[in-house]
């Protein structure tokens, strides 16, 4: 690999003291100490650690402990840092600690190294691993801004991602899967002709420079082909100082070719804090209540109908931090709502979907927060998903009102409100209705639950028909199929006694007066806007947040 006059000046620089940043609050016992354990990069590599651990550090229980490969007599000189940065945990009161890597694969020989080092200088501390950089989407998003900065067309380009540090071929599969989850990501966002990784070997494994000179000739072929060739570092390496870096040791390589290079690496970048500040607050206890903010996303639409549910949650900003994101998942509102929370030191957020049932928009939202992929599952090929929100925050998540314990109450009162002689009177509850019929009824089933218990009100058996039906009006030949049922529907009924249509919506009753135009009925409009939606997220936030005031892991979010 590469070699240098100055060896002795940057081995020498390899073996770098643990830095001590200076006093930092102790935190409290029940939050664990975070390790930060980062690649020896030298001189310029370092300095870049050191700035991004100095500002995490400001707000967590934190150390930092370089490791790197062992040179000569040198190889004990890393199990001082690991020392070191134990002690300082144990001074700031951590009666645990959680590692965080900042590596991007699990499968990087030092970072296994150091796994199998650390148990021995815990002295007493539980010691708990949090998951490689890969794993974070936060991460795809640092390689797709990398891309994008010198991706044109994508459709005639091809992208290479390098990664580096391989020992034998074991390694370079474990290293390439990890950097597949990444090439994956980007892969959502940009559709390239071809896209591969190649993964250089340590320049101290067996065979290195064969198989090294064997992986550049190979992207050397690619170079040749028609098209634009794109490669990308998808590593955090060595940077001695602005020459001596491994960007520019493997850039070289490729100067004479018909080859677009990205000269920046992982490192630096902005979304590395928020990884690091996103990692330690899946694992913190006991946040305060100012840490815990709340979201809500209702549909919106003109300004009547943002007013009327502003007045509903008005109340409930004496006691939650709460924004809102109007939308259907919109992630630039939704980004703006979130990032005014976290401006006010909030480490954990819910998130409320005002919207009818549990499922709806949850596969979206869920995704735009960084819970799930699903929604890219559900996706028509060929759409490009949402951007996901760029945050540290932890967030868990509601919704559903209409399957919510009360809101039969609120059926009720709509139908008192209008209802005169049950016995002769037709009750419509008429919903908005979705796409596939799958969907639409399961809407119906949890309508029907509803009106199971309005049956059980006195007033409300004495009525002839109770139906739930929907209209599908956001898609144009469903809804005229729909449209057509209730207008029978009504039509029908109408012939012996009257019809009430209750509006089975937030808020309003949409365009039912001019789909239901000319018929004998009467509309009550009002939806479901009243103090039991309020009572309703008052407890659905509660719920949630006695979640979050824990540890919360991946698999725990949503």
């Amino acid at each position: 690999m590469m070699k240098h006059p100055m060896n002795k000046l940057w081995i020498a620089l390899l073996l770098l003291t643990m830095v001590n940043f200076g006093p930092v609050t102790v935190f409290a016992q029940t939050q664990p100490g975070f390790l930060v354990v980062a690649p020896d990069r030298g001189f310029l590599g370092n300095q870049e650690t050191k700035k991004l651990f100095e500002q995490f550090q400001l707000h967590y229980p934190a150390a930092l402990a370089f490791v790197g490969d062992t040179y000569g007599n040198h190889g004990t000189a890393y199990t001082a840092y690991v020392k070191n940065a134990f002690k300082q945990l144990r001074a700031l009161n951590a009666k645990s600690v959680v590692v965080i890597p900042l590596f991007l694969s699990d499968a990087d020989p030092q970072l296994q190294a150091i796994r199998n080092l650390l148990p021995a200088h815990a002295d007493g501390l539980t010691v708990e691993w949090a998951p490689s950089m890969s794993e974070s989407y936060l991460i795809g998003q640092i390689l797709l801004d990398r891309v994008q900065d010198i991706s044109q067309s994508p459709e005639d380009e091809r992208l290479i991602l390098i990664g580096i540090g391989a020992r034998d071929e074991q390694s370079e599969q474990a290293i390439k899967k990890d950097l597949a989850r990444i090439l994956e990501y980007i892969q959502r966002y940009r559709e390239f002709r071809d896209s591969e990784i190649v993964v250089y070997y340590h320049r101290d494994a067996e065979n290195a420079r064969e198989t090294n000179d064997g992986i550049t000739a190979h992207i050397t072929k690619q170079a040749a082909r028609q098209g634009r060739t794109l490669v990308v570092p998808a590593f955090i390496g060595v940077k001695f100082d602005h020459m001596m870096a491994m960007t520019n040791w493997i850039q070289r390589k490729f100067q004479k070719l018909n080859v677009v290079f990205q000269p920046s690496e992982i490192t630096p970048h902005s979304n590395l804090l928020v990884w690091l500040k996103k990692t330690a607050n899946q694992y913190l206890s006991d946040v305060a209540p100012g840490e815990i903010g709340v979201v809500i996303m209702p549909h919106g639409s003109i300004q009547p109908y943002n007013d009327a549910i502003e007045e509903v949650v008005a109340p409930l900003t004496n006691r939650y931090q709460i924004e809102m994101a109007y939308g259907m998942g919109d992630s630039a509102i939704i980004q703006q709502a979130v990032s005014r929370l976290e401006q006010r030191g909030v480490k954990k957020i819910v998130f409320g979907r005002m919207y009818g049932l549990v499922e709806h928009m949850k596969a979206k939202t869920d995704y735009i927060l960084g819970l799930s992929d699903e929604y890219v599952h559900e996706l028509q090929q060929g759409r490009t998903p949402p951007a996901q929100i760029r945050s540290a925050a932890i967030f868990s998540t509601f919704g559903g009102y209409e399957q919510g314990a009360d809101i039969a109450q609120v059926l009720h009162e709509r139908i008192m409100e209008i209802s005169q002689n049950p016995s002769e009177e037709t009750v419509i509850l008429l919903a908005h209705g979705t796409k596939t019929d799958e969907d639409n009824q399961a809407w119906l089933s949890v309508i029907n639950a509803n009106i199971e218990k309005l049956r059980q009100d006195p007033h409300c058996a004495k009525l002839k028909t109770i139906k739930a039906m929907t209209v599908r009006e956001d898609w144009p030949e469903l809804r005229e199929k729909a449209v057509k049922e209730v207008r029978e529907f009504i039509e029908e009924s109408s012939k012996t006694g009257k019809v009430l249509v209750i509006s089975n919506r937030l808020y309003g009753s949409g365009q039912y007066s001019k789909m239901l135009d000319g018929l004998d009925f009467e509309l009550n409009g009002k939806g479901f806007l009243s103090p039991v939606i309020e009572q309703w997220l008052d407890q659905s936030i509660q719920q949630v947040t006695e979640r979050l005031k824990g540890p919360v892991r991946l698999a725990e979010k949503s």
